[in-house]
Formats: structure tokens, C-alpha cells, sequence
């Protein structure tokens, strides 16, 4: 899948970023590079958080985890 991070000026010389997709996936860096990865580490968090939370409604017939390039 592909994402779109904005990155904002933010104060004391950090940078912001958010993916524009996924508004509630945010974070700070000093430099563009460690934003980047600091974004990456943030989205697979709220994807764990997501499955470990995720209450099916009605009857679950399958799960099965599927990779997408």
C-alpha cells in the first residue's frame, strides 16, 4: 500500500509528520530520514493495535493474514 506523509515545521527544530490516509498516524523527527522511519515504527504499532483490539461482528468464518507489496 502507499501512504502520504505530510511533514510540517514544527517547534524547536523538530519536523511533523502525518499520513494524510490515516490522520490519527502521526509523529516528530529532527531530520526528513528519521521522521521517515519514526513514521514507519508509529503505523506498525497502530496496525498491532488494531488487530489486538479488532471485536468481529457476527459469526467469524475465517482469518487469514495476507501481505500486500
Amino acid at each position: 500500500m502507499k501512504y502520504t506523509l505530510v511533514i510540517k515545521q514544527g517547534e524547536d527544530g523538530f519536523l511533523i509528520g502525518q499520513l494524510k490516509e490515516l490522520p490519527e498516524v502521526f509523529t516528530q523527527g529532527l531530520t526528513v530520514d528519521e521522521l521517515k522511519e519514526n513514521i514507519a515504527d508509529v503505523l506498525e504499532m497502530y496496525f498491532e493495535d488494531m488487530r489486538e483490539n479488532y471485536v468481529p461482528h457476527g459469526v467469524m468464518l475465517e482469518e487469514e493474514e495476507l501481505v500486500f507489496a
